[in-house]
């Protein structure tokens, strides 16, 4: 996630040495414009909403399954994600109107958003992994299952996930600095993001980039992979079976879920992996522009598994109309009565006027 809300902090905030290459400029402003001020909040409200709903559907009794406690932690970590990307937006559109406003927001927030966005990344990566390790083990291994997958369990994996993902994300919160530069001629006071010292530090920014990489992105891709593989061959031996239609239908789901997550991840991981970060700091508009499209992926994969969840699982729908269809339902009936009891009235009151007139 990249901002930029004057064309001066574009070259004051490279590293020391570098100047900007202006050649695909308009098209990493164009991708700006489309993802941060168009695609962004159409993905990113919604999406909140939905796991706001999917928290609350998942946490009805009949719900409270080890599964489902992966799905539960998920949906909070992807709505930390949202939220980071809502702010992204806010800065971006008040950019257009207010720069001086912009710079300063962009200042303060920025050092944080970046963590914030690392951090829910990686948990988020993991959490799915963990759905697809429980997943595999109930499909491939369904004696071991009934020992090894139990909710408790369940939220204790989560919760480890939440503190070392967390953990391996701080040094992200120590990359960038706040800098105010006051200028003498207009005097004004402008906000930059400049680079820590602990960041200058090429030996130890190019390790934990690294690090970084391979525990957000790479190493979940290729477990999910290999797990999924393995899930999908299990299920295609097993399709005869009928009594496992039900558990079948919620593998399946859980699949959805990982391949849409891998599908969504992979331009990430490519860019991560083979063009560094591509956050604040690069200097080639063609890498940020591109960057601006793969992070818009990732907050369509955090936004989208509510969908999965409607199209897969009977329960949860069930669930989900219970809850909030049966309440529209008594709403629009008391509506009805409320508009029936006045006409009644009225007609009553209308042929008493009628009979005291003859």
């Amino acid at each position: 996630m990249q901002l930029s809300v004057s064309e001066n902090n574009v070259t004051n905030c490279l590293p020391l040495g570098k100047a900007p290459d202006l050649k695909y400029k308009e098209f990493y402003e164009t991708s700006q414009f489309i993802t941060g001020l168009i695609l962004y909040p159409t993905i990113c409200i919604p999406g909140i909403l939905a796991n706001m709903i999917t928290l609350i559907v998942l946490s009805k009794k009949n719900m409270l399954t080890s599964t489902n406690a992966f799905l539960s932690a998920l949906a909070v970590s992807d709505s930390v994600k949202l939220l980071n990307d809502i702010i992204y937006f806010s800065v971006t559109l008040l950019s257009k109107t207010h720069k001086a406003e912009a710079n300063k927001a962009f200042g303060y927030i920025y050092p944080y958003a970046h963590f914030i966005f690392n951090m829910s990344a990686c948990i988020s990566s993991w959490l799915t992994v963990a759905v697809a390790a429980e997943r595999y083990i109930m499909v491939c291994h369904p004696v071991r299952a009934r020992l090894i997958c139990s909710r408790s369990r369940a939220i204790t994996t989560s919760a480890l996930i939440y503190f070392v993902m967390t953990c391996v994300a701080i040094p992200s919160a120590m990359r960038y600095k706040t800098i105010l530069v006051v200028d003498q001629d207009t005097n004004t006071t402008q906000y930059f993001v400049e680079i820590t010292a602990l960041w200058q530090n090429e030996t130890f920014a190019s390790a934990y980039n690294w690090v970084q990489n391979f525990l957000r992105c790479n190493i979940p891709l290729l477990i999910l992979i290999t797990l999924n593989t393995c899930i999908i061959n299990s299920i295609r031996k097993s399709r005869a079976n009928k009594r496992n239609s039900a558990r079948h239908r919620v593998t399946i789901m859980m699949v959805v879920v990982m391949v849409t997550f891998i599908l969504c991840i992979t331009p990430d991981a490519i860019m991560t992996t083979f063009f560094g970060y591509g956050y604040h700091e690069e200097e080639d508009f063609l890498v940020k522009g591109i960057r601006e499209y793969s992070d818009t992926l990732l907050a369509l994969n955090a936004a989208v598994n509510f969908v999965i969840y409607c199209l897969f699982s009977r329960t949860f729908v069930k669930n989900f109309e219970a809850l909030f269809c049966a309440h529209l339902k008594k709403k629009k009936t008391e509506l009805e009565e409320e508009t029936y009891r006045r006409l009644s009235e009225s007609t009553a009151m209308h042929k008493s006027k009628r009979g005291s007139a003859v």
